[in-house]
Order: C-alpha cells, then sequence, then structure tokens
C-alpha cells in the first residue's frame, strides 16, 4: 500500500516531539546539580601577621595540609615561626585552673583567737620614753568585730632623755616627767577594710585595716627631778582610755605582722616645780619632806605608742560555709 509523503512528515513530527522533550528536561536537572556540586572558588591568602614572613590562608595551615604553604615552610622554617610573644604568653601556666569574680576571704577571723606579742615605743614624749613588750588576746565574735585585752609593761625600759638631764644640771631648770610601771585594758576591734597587693614576684599579701578602742588602767608616778634628794613618789594606778588604728598583713593563713598607733589618755599628777619652805619659827623645818608638798598640778596626759608585732590565730585551720 503506497502511503502519501505528507501523511509520513506528519507522523515523523509526532515521533520526535517527545524526545526532544525528554532531553531538554534531562539537560534541565543536570545544570540543577551541577550548580549544586559545584566547589567554591580557593579564598585568597591574607596576611598572616608575622614580620616578613609568607602569607597564609585565613584558616591557617593544619598538620594534613600539603599545599604550597607547606613547601614554603620547609624551605624556610623561620618565616612560619609563631612569634616569641604569642608563644610565651599561650606557653604560660596558670597557677589556678579557674578564676573566680568574687572569691573567699583568705584569712578568716570569726569564732578564732589572736595572740599578739609585741613592741612598743614612745612617739610624742621628748623627755622621756616608755617602751616595752605587751600582749594582745581578742577573740572574734564576727568576721569584723573582737573583744579582747591587751597588757604593757614598762618599768625596767623607762628612759629619761640625756638631753633633758644635761638641761637640767646646767640651767637648773626641770621640766616635770613620769614613768610607767604597766598598763591594761578592755578593747573592741573592727575591722572594716580588707584587700591584698602583690610582692615578690608572684607572691600576693592580704591585709586588713582596723580601728580600737577601750578602757583600763595606768600606773605611773612622777619622776624627782626637781627636789630628787628628798622626793621619793609611790605608784599608783588611774583609769585610761585608749583608741587607734591598725594595719595588719597576713604571712600566712594563720600568721600576720602588724603596726598600730594607739593613744593612752589618762590624768596624771606631776611632780610640783617648787619645794615647800619651813613654816615659820621652825616648829616644822622638814616640810621638804612631807609628801603632801610634792604634787603639783594635774594634767590630762597623752601617751601615743607605735605597736608592731606579729599575730597567731587559732585554730590554724577552719572551713568555709559556704562553697566557692
Amino acid at each position: 500500500m503506497k502511503q502519501s509523503p505528507l501523511k509520513l512528515l506528519l507522523v515523523a513530527a509526532l515521533v520526535a516531539l517527545p524526545s526532544a522533550a525528554y532531553a531538554q528536561k534531562k539537560d534541565a536537572k543536570d545544570d540543577k546539580a551541577g550548580a549544586k556540586t559545584e566547589k567554591p572558588a580557593k579564598a585568597e591568602p591574607e596576611e598572616s601577621g608575622v614580620p616578613g614572613g609568607p602569607p597564609v590562608a585565613s584558616g591557617g595551615l593544619t598538620d594534613g595540609d600539603t599545599g604550597p604553604q607547606s613547601f614554603i615552610c620547609e624551605a624556610n622554617p623561620e618565616a612560619c615561626q609563631v612569634p616569641k610573644l604569642i608563644k610565651d604568653f599561650s606557653e604560660k601556666e596558670l597557677k589556678d585552673s579557674q578564676v573566680y569574680a568574687v572569691q573567699q576571704i583568705y584569712a578568716l577571723r570569726r569564732h578564732r583567737v589572736e595572740i599578739s606579742p609585741y613592741w612598743s615605743a614612745t612617739l610624742n614624749d621628748q623627755f622621756v620614753g616608755h617602751p616595752g613588750p605587751g600582749l594582745a588576746i581578742n577573740y572574734y565574735v564576727t568576721n569584723v568585730l573582737a573583744v579582747g585585752v591587751n597588757f604593757n609593761y614598762y618599768q625596767p625600759f623607762n628612759s629619761d632623755a640625756e638631753f633633758n638631764k644635761l638641761n637640767r644640771e646646767s640651767t637648773r631648770l626641770a621640766v616635770p616627767i613620769t614613768e610607767y610601771q604597766f598598763g591594761a585594758n578592755l578593747n573592741f576591734t573592727y575591722v572594716p577594710l580588707y584587700g591584698k597587693f602583690a610582692g615578690f614576684g608572684d607572691f600576693i599579701f592580704h591585709w586588713d585595716g582596723y580601728v580600737v578602742g577601750g578602757i583600763g588602767a595606768m600606773s605611773t608616778r612622777p619622776i624627782a627631778v626637781v627636789d630628787a634628794e628628798n622626793r621619793n613618789f609611790q605608784w599608783k594606778t588611774k583609769v585610761a582610755f585608749n583608741a587607734g588604728v591598725g594595719l595588719r598583713v597576713f604571712i600566712n593563713r594563720w600568721m600576720s605582722a602588724f603596726l598600730e598607733v594607739r593613744d593612752y589618755v589618762y590624768n596624771e599628777q606631776l611632780e610640783a616645780t617648787s619645794v615647800a619652805r619651813p613654816y615659820v619659827g621652825g616648829a616644822t623645818a622638814g616640810t621638804a619632806k612631807d609628801s603632801k608638798t610634792w604634787i603639783g598640778e594635774s594634767s590630762l596626759t597623752n601617751a601615743v605608742q607605735a605597736q608592731f608585732g606579729i599575730s597567731i590565730f587559732l585554730p590554724f585551720s577552719w572551713t568555709y560555709k559556704l562553697p566557692k
């Protein structure tokens, strides 16, 4: 059977249309897949920051890198070394692996007993010195408040100034002076300041500042300088008040060194600057030996002293109420 040419062309077109659509769809899928798998361009190298060194990729080299940078490092190792400043900082070991913004108090004082032997020296008396040893014992009711006692012993250490002695001998002028036997006081201590500072390399010193005050007794007597041949004074005890400030530096958690300045205030009876004469008629020719004529005026006396020593806290250790 013979087919017409027009009919054959129509059949061929119908067969070709599905094939062309399938090919176009396949090309579109291939283009989309290629866009997803295309690798990004390699980043341009950045400056390494090493003086005189080659550029390094922004990501840096790892042990597995085998790019051009690795060949440069093999040819010139010094160019790839980390600067010494950065290396030293990275290799520095921290003594404490954890650092707390608010740290616990280095040495707690609450419910501890402080025993403080010290030596005292006079600060405001240019005519006679009253140095001597002392001992203070305090019990801390809270971490900042303590009640305690202190005792000063002066008797064998009183010293008359050499200038004062020479002045009396040359001019026959005398300034009444006194000597101390002992002092005992009941005190209250308040610690409002606490801190720390660095010294001797990496060692940290902890310190606190405190104020102290109390009431007690002072045993004193005048030194006979106006009429030393006839006068001989006895020890008398007077009421004394004291107030002062101090600074304490901790050597460890149970021992510290301290320095305080304290003013002991009491009412002193001074030697009379005149010698009594015999009564008219000579009935009492020994008036100069009458002890009632030896005492002159009373004077409010400030005995300012510097006291420095060490403090030992008992018990030596404690347990914090709250963890870090």
